[in-house]
């Protein structure tokens, strides 16, 4: 491995680029490699048995490149591969419910905590017992919002329908007295507005995202690693290649949105490369 490798980023869909955004803020000086495999979006509610080939297509996909990092910005993918993953692949192998944990508990002071997610993300409890890990005497409230993901995916989240969508999804949640909500998809923090409002000021919403590019940074940054670029521009620009299994014009078109400059993606179809 070395420095001039890229970090890879897997995901589910377009959720990944919250993380790849906040990577690219913390080390500017890495190249990105992100595959969102819009085709097969929704994970959340395929069986583990989907999920973890879809997920290990897409790794081994993104191996046939020079990458020195892997990233897997899909939470559900996360709570079903992460520790087989590591296990397989001799680089470094970064999920996000960990880092999400991690910021939730560094923000609440009530130690009530929820987490909303996708139904596999909830189902096995995945960031129940990462914040009961860290802090056992916490409450932690897990609520399914299998609709919210298609919001993002088909690009309505700024519509009044999706509004209205979001604050029924959430209603569960009133009356529970949580001071912390853990956005426990990849996708979330692109409906964050709309959550914020459903939910009320009071409550603080968590991102994944910042605190895994910072254990990004962190892994990189180990002297048993060195691999890390630096947190300065270097004099050659970083490369940033986007691929997805599913429209490659509507995935530049959020990704430019999201990412604030222009992108050029190419549209891979798993299934056919991985009949066999």
């Amino acid at each position: 491995m070395s420095d001039h490798e890229s970090i890879a980023i897997i995901d589910s869909g377009v959720g990944g680029l919250t993380v790849a955004k906040e990577v690219m803020r913390q080390l500017p000086g890495e190249s990105i490699l992100y595959f969102g495999d819009n085709a097969r979006c929704p994970y959340g509610s395929r069986t583990s048995e989907e999920i973890r080939a879809y997920s290990f297509q897409m790794i081994e996909f993104v191996s046939k490149f020079p990458i020195k990092a892997l990233v897997i910005a899909c939470n559900t993918a996360t709570a079903v591969v992460l520790e087989e993953a590591r296990r397989r692949l001799p680089l470094p192998v970064i999920g996000v419910i960990e880092p999400g944990a991690r910021a939730a508990i560094g923000v609440t002071k009530t130690n009530r905590i929820g987490v909303i997610g996708t139904e596999t993300t909830i189902r096995t409890k995945a960031y129940e017992q990462a914040v009961k890990r860290l802090r056992p005497d916490s409450c932690v409230v897990g609520l399914a919002c299998p609709a919210f993901v298609p919001l993002v995916e088909t690009h309505c989240q700024h519509s009044e329908e999706a509004q209205k969508e979001v604050e029924r999804t959430l209603e569960p949640l009133q009356g529970l007295e949580l001071d912390t909500l853990i956005l426990g998809c990849t996708h979330y923090p692109l409906l964050a507005p709309l959550i914020q409002k459903a939910v009320g000021s009071g409550v603080a919403l968590i991102s994944s995202a910042e605190e895994t590019a910072r254990e990004v940074s962190r892994l990189l940054g180990d002297v048993t690693n060195g691999l890390a670029r630096g947190k300065e521009r270097p004099a050659d620009p970083p490369i940033h290649c986007f691929y997805t299994s599913g429209n490659a014009l509507s995935f530049q078109r959020i990704a430019e949105e999201w990412l604030g400059f222009p992108v050029q993606v190419e549209s891979r179809s798993l299934e056919k490369l991985y009949q066999s």
